[in-house]
């Protein structure tokens, strides 16, 4: 069975990947209690840039918090303060319009896409076919292996859908380390601790991250595209409103082209 792995190593790759992903935002500008956006963790480095050229922009404020979808999707549920939700997969946010806590099924914002990294000194090596993967298990000789946690997480129900596709989904369970969001897995699969991990492309292709592993792009055919759509809450006011129809405008969809996701035409 995988295991939820959640030890807190000291290792010095380990933090410097954590700072690398973490989030960081100035001062507050010309705005009190900016609004909270619920961003999936796929978004870590794009949103990050967002938000920041939103506030040179119109010097006003957005606090980013980052999570899994599924995480996300049962707190606004109880009421959560979130006034605009960035999914990693559409159907959340159609689930909320239904039920009333978002204002309708929003916007279409972007495609993600899946990759096998591998840190530096592993002895796997990242191909898009996985033929590297196959061969360490059966050889015996894979130790631990990085996804998200299928369960809540859209990038790790992909990963699985990948996994199955390459007939290695019943081989690897006693392999799996599960991360909570797709951040947390891309920390765990450069930690050293595992031989690699299956990642959002938006992560693996931020400088901070690819300095340290390799990384391939698995095939867009193997799993269920990644389908990310954004709604306003019901609750949002108007700098969430304004964050919203920036997400749309060209300096964000060139953001968001940086970092690998492929994006809606005409929206």
């Amino acid at each position: 069975m995988p295991m939820i792995f959640n030890r807190r190593s000291g290792l010095a790759a380990v933090a410097a990947l954590v700072a690398a992903l973490g989030l960081a935002f100035g001062p507050a500008l010309a705005q009190d209690d900016p609004p909270v956006i619920a961003a999936a963790a796929d978004l870590k480095f794009a949103v990050t840039e967002i938000a920041a050229a939103f506030a040179a922009d119109t010097g006003k404020r957005v606090e980013v918090s980052l999570g899994s979808t599924g995480n996300f999707t049962t707190q606004i549920r109880q009421g959560a303060p979130f006034q605009m939700f960035m999914a990693a997969d559409e159907k959340f946010i159609k689930q909320l319009a239904a039920e009333g806590f978002a204002r309708d099924e929003g916007t279409l914002y972007a495609e993600g896409r899946i990759v096998i990294m591998v840190p530096k000194g592993s002895n796997l090596t990242a191909d898009a076919g996985m033929d590297a993967l196959a061969a360490m298990i059966d050889a015996g000789t894979l130790g631990k292996f990085a996804i998200a946690n299928p369960e809540h997480a859209p990038y790790g129900l992909r990963a699985e859908e990948a996994l199955r596709h390459r007939g290695l989904w019943d081989k690897i369970q006693p392999h799996l380390v599960l991360g909570e969001n797709v951040s947390q897995t891309a920390q765990f699969a450069l930690s050293g601790n595992t031989e690699g991990g299956v990642i959002a492309l938006s992560l693996a292709s931020a400088p901070e991250v690819s300095a340290q592993g390799d990384y391939a792009l698995i095939p867009h055919e193997w799993h269920n595209p990644l389908l990310q759509r954004m709604a306003l809450l019901k609750n949002a006011g108007p700098v969430a409103e304004e964050f919203y129809a920036y997400m749309p405008s060209p300096k964000a969809r060139e953001i968001m082209v940086k970092y690998g996701f492929v994006l809606p035409e005409g929206n």
